[in-house]
């Protein structure tokens, strides 16, 4: 995207092992499959089947595990990570997760990605009753729910829990007799299932992650699905049958990586269709298609094949920074775009460029990237997004809560051209998004949550409803 986005989720990745040696190093594979989901914290809790050990901090994941002996000691056959971008609560260490939990009679671990709606009113009626809350994230709402229950196991707990949160959560639980599972109703966040060679369970936010230590995809979790990993196998039951898939859009337009499959959509595939279709609904007079690296590359390489335009190398990104979205200020995240992209000069000069990324969504670096191209000799810029126009705030785990920083709510298609100095502007539609992702669910939107451009909300906001 024109990298201005503070934190699209939350951006959070989960990832879980049932029943291998060396879980923790596994974990440590996977959440580095996982980091561009988050780079504000990492940890990794493990479970030896006597005790969970844990070991979070800030930073990126080589950053927090810089040290062998952090890794190291967490030993044992099954573990959990979770590498974060807060969507509610500080980013400070006691809210890096996973969290874990040390009570009397037992221990509880606890990753989370998504943001609950209702959190908020939870949390005070639980300080009410005495509730002592460890840290300021909304994640750890659910465990407080599930001590205060009279059911009689963990399991009754848990759907008695599940059915009083509210909003976008998959979570991964880890007690020393299992690995426990649960996505939200409308499946807001993806968690994907898979089996490693020795018969051991893997879970993810991305099937990418399961590529990373040699699993095989087994299954999507559903949404309403409350699923348990012991050593006798997986048990799949439902905490609700209350449900209605819901997905979030911008999985596939810009968070997830495109060798990732979210309900056997393939990312990058989908993201073809997007510029193919953004293509014919809003072609330009151009000589070459350029796409904002990296999240980008593959619409725009869809739009250079359905308008017939060779698709050229106009900008190249230094690797070495981190995505500006996930820069904490907006001055670092301009600072970081300025060392991140640099345009090839020999590739635009003197040429009408068709310039496509994935989404605006507070606008504030496009005109630096449109006159990078312009200085370096571009004669034309035309900007072309493939998806609509980001207008309202998402509350499921994307941290855009406030219409305010959302600049398509403000400005006309003609007045942002017109701030970004770019010879012309378009979107996607609605429906050249749905056609390009491709789901086919009984479903508004075929199963995908479109509020960010439409404002119709898959359900009621709860503490955030004054904000739509």
């Amino acid at each position: 995207m024109l990298n201005e986005v503070k934190s699209l989720n939350e951006e959070c990745g989960v990832f879980g092992v049932w029943g291998a040696e060396n879980a923790n190093y596994l974990t440590y594979l996977g959440l580095h499959s996982l980091q561009h989901r988050g780079q504000e914290g990492a940890g990794i809790v493990a479970n030896d089947g006597k005790k969970l050990r844990t070991y979070r901090n800030l930073g990126l994941l080589t950053q927090v595990f810089s040290k062998p002996e952090y890794l190291n000691s967490l030993v044992g056959n099954s573990a959990i990570g979770h590498v974060r971008y807060s969507t509610a609560g500080e980013n400070k260490i006691e809210n890096v997760q996973p969290l874990l939990f040390d009570f009397t009679d037992s221990q509880i671990a606890l990753a989370h990605n998504g943001n609950l709606t209702n959190a908020f009113t939870l949390k005070k009626e639980l300080e009410e009753k005495g509730h002592i809350f460890k840290s300021s994230s909304d994640s750890e709402v659910l465990i407080h729910l599930v001590k205060q229950s009279n059911q009689p196991t963990l399991h009754q707990r848990l759907i008695e829990s599940l059915n009083k949160i509210q909003g976008g959560f998959a979570y991964i639980l880890l007690t020393k007799d299992a690995l426990i599972l649960a996505l939200d109703s409308h499946g807001f966040r993806p968690l994907s299932i898979g089996r490693l060679d020795n018969g051991g369970y893997v879970v993810a936010s991305e099937t990418c992650a399961l590529d990373a230590v040699g699993a095989t995809f087994v299954r999507d979790v559903l949404p309403g699905e409350l699923i348990t990993i012991t050593d006798q196998g997986m048990d799949i039951d439902k905490w609700t049958d209350k449900t209605q898939l819901a997905i979030c859009s911008m999985e596939f337009i810009y968070f997830a990586r495109p060798d990732s499959n979210i309900l056997g959509i393939n990312v990058h595939s989908a993201r073809k269709r997007m510029g193919a279709n953004l293509a014919k609904e809003a072609d330009a007079l151009g000589d070459i298609v350029v796409g904002v690296p990296n999240s980008s590359l593959s619409a725009a390489s869809g739009y250079a094949e359905a308008s017939g335009l060779p698709y050229e190398m106009g900008l190249i990104k230094n690797q070495y920074m981190g995505r500006e979205f996930i820069q904490p200020t907006k001055e670092l995240r301009e600072k970081s775009v300025r060392q991140k992209l640099a345009a090839v000069k020999g590739v635009v000069e003197g040429k009408r460029v068709i310039l496509v990324d994935d989404s605006i969504v507070r606008g504030t670096t496009c005109a630096y990237i449109v006159q990078l191209l312009r200085d370096a000799g571009a004669t034309e810029v035309h900007l072309r997004i493939a998806s609509p126009r980001f207008m309202h705030p998402c509350f499921y785990g994307i941290d855009i809560q406030e219409k305010s920083e959302l600049i398509a709510a403000h400005k006309s298609i003609a007045e942002m051209n017109e701030m970004f100095g770019s010879d012309s502007l378009e979107f996607l539609s609605e429906k050249g998004l749905i056609d390009a992702i491709g789901m086919n669910a009984d479903a508004p939107y075929t199963g995908l949550d479109m509020s960010y451009f439409n404002g119709d909300y898959p359900t009621y906001l709860y503490d955030y409803e004054s904000k739509k």
